[in-house]
């Protein structure tokens, strides 16, 4: 059962998608990430990556995000998403954006969103983490206090972001995964 864990939205449940094509972050690891962030969290624009059921960005808008942008590439976990949105009373806070990661994060960047926060939780082992990563790199969507959070399996590499402008400023590790907290080198 997902449902929203914290905020003005607590204890609502949130639609998920039927079958094995999203893989939705359990309550107790959310709210693990989510109490490290917490005292940023208000007024602030979160964009959440390969967003499946947008149970994370909807998290951010309950605990007082100003805007989130969800971002799904299958139409189907797209329709769950605004459905969830329209549950939660927070479609008006809120775009979804049926696209690749890649596309979106150009055309967030077109627009002039610069994001606080960015939630990246691809499919794991589908090597989509440096791809993302040096797209936000050289991105203005990330800005110069931007944090992103990455979910990623405990043996993902993340060694190539010592070639890049960002660093990894934390590691939270759990029993099969992990999140890392980067942000852009100053």
């Amino acid at each position: 059962m997902l449902r929203v864990i914290a905020g003005d939205k607590r204890r609502l449940q949130l639609k998920s998608l039927e079958g094995k094509d999203t893989r939705p972050t359990l309550d107790r690891i959310k709210e693990t990430v989510f109490n490290m962030i917490q005292s940023d969290i208000n007024g602030s624009v979160f964009v959440d990556l390969f967003s499946g059921t947008g149970q994370i960005g909807i998290e951010a808008l309950s605990r007082g995000a100003k805007y989130a942008y969800l971002v799904e590439l299958n139409k189907k976990a797209c329709d769950v998403i605004k459905y969830n949105l329209i549950h939660t009373k927070l479609d008006d806070k809120a775009n979804v954006m049926q696209s690749d990661v890649l596309t979106a994060i150009r055309r967030l960047s077109d627009q002039g969103v610069v994001a606080d926060f960015i939630y990246i939780d691809p499919p794991y082992k589908g090597e989509f983490d440096e791809k993302v990563l040096d797209c936000l790199d050289s991105s203005s969507l990330m800005g110069e206090d931007t944090l992103v959070i990455v979910e990623a399996s405990l043996d993902t590499d993340f060694s190539f972001v010592e070639n890049s402008n960002l660093t990894v400023e934390k590691i939270k590790e759990y029993k099969t995964n992990k999140h890392l907290f980067i942000k852009r080198t100053v």
